[in-house]
C-alpha cells in the first residue's frame, strides 16, 4: 500500500505516511478491490465502515421505484464516501455505491475513527478533525447541486452549473467532470433531453462544446 499517497489524502492530512502504517489496524482497515460495475454498497445496507478510493472511481447513484438514475456524487482517488452513513448508527444506505471502473478502496471501521484508542494513539484526534472538514466541505456540495437543478428549465440548471465552474476554473473554457450521462443524472435530466438544449444552446451562441469541454460565450441576458 502506498501510504504516501495516504498522507496527501484529506483524511490522513497532516499524518506522516510511517504514522498512517503503524495506525491502520488500529483503524480496522481492511484493503477491497472491486470490477467495474461491481456494487461496493447497496440501498438498504447499513454500513459501520468509511472509505477511501486508493485507485479507480465510484459512483453515488439513486434509484427510484420506476429505475429513473440519479447520479448523487462520485469518488476518485483519496476520496472518502459513506462517512455520512457510517457516522449514523443504523440508518440504511438511500443510495448505490459501484464502481465506474476496476476500483480498489480501503475501508475503515468508524467506530475506531471516532473513539479514541486504549493506546492513545497520536494523530487520532486529527482523524476526527479530518473527517468533520470532509463532512462540512460535502454538505456544501450538496447544496450547491439543490441550487442548481433548482432552475425550473433544462438551460438553467447547464447555465448555473457552468457558471460555478467557469468561476472556480477562472475560465469560460470550463472542463466538466462527467460525461454526457453523468452530467445529465447530476442535472436532474433526461440524457437526451440535455443533449437536445445543449444543441439549442450551441445555436443562440450561448456556448460551444466537445464532449466535457465547454466555452460560456456571452451572457444569456444578451440574447
Amino acid at each position: 500500500m502506498d501510504f504516501s499517497f495516504l498522507s496527501h489524502t484529506d483524511f490522513f492530512r497532516g499524518i506522516p505516511p510511517e504514522s498512517i502504517e503503524e495506525r491502520l489496524s488500529c483503524l480496522g482497515a481492511v484493503q477491497k478491490s472491486y470490477d467495474k460495475g461491481s456494487y461496493i454498497h447497496m440501498a438498504g445496507d447499513v454500513v459501520r465502515t468509511v472509505s477511501i478510493v486508493l485507485s479507480g472511481q465510484v459512483l453515488i447513484e439513486s434509484i427510484d421505484f420506476w429505475g429513473s438514475r440519479t447520479l448523487i456524487g462520485q469518488a476518485g482517488p483519496g476520496d472518502l464516501f459513506a462517512e455520512a452513513y457510517a457516522c449514523t448508527d443504523g440508518e440504511p444506505l438511500l443510495v448505490n455505491v459501484l464502481a465506474a471502473q476496476p476500483t480498489s478502496i480501503l475501508m475503515l471501521d468508524i467506530h475506531k475513527v471516532l473513539t479514541i484508542c486504549p493506546q492513545a494513539c497520536p494523530h487520532h484526534q486529527a482523524l476526527a478533525e479530518n473527517l468533520l472538514r470532509i463532512m462540512a466541505r460535502k454538505n456544501l456540495a450538496l447544496s450547491r447541486r439543490m441550487l442548481h437543478t433548482a432552475h425550473k428549465t433544462i438551460s438553467g440548471r447547464v447555465l448555473s452549473y457552468l457558471s460555478f465552474l467557469a468561476a472556480r476554473q477562472h475560465s469560460r473554457h470550463i472542463t466538466v467532470p462527467f460525461d454526457r450521462q453523468q452530467l445529465a443524472d447530476y442535472l436532474g435530466v433526461d440524457r437526451s433531453a440535455l443533449s437536445a438544449e445543449l444543441s439549442k444552446m450551441h445555436r443562440k451562441g450561448l456556448i460551444d462544446y466537445r464532449k466535457n469541454e465547454f466555452h460560456l460565450l456571452k451572457d444569456p441576458e444578451e440574447t
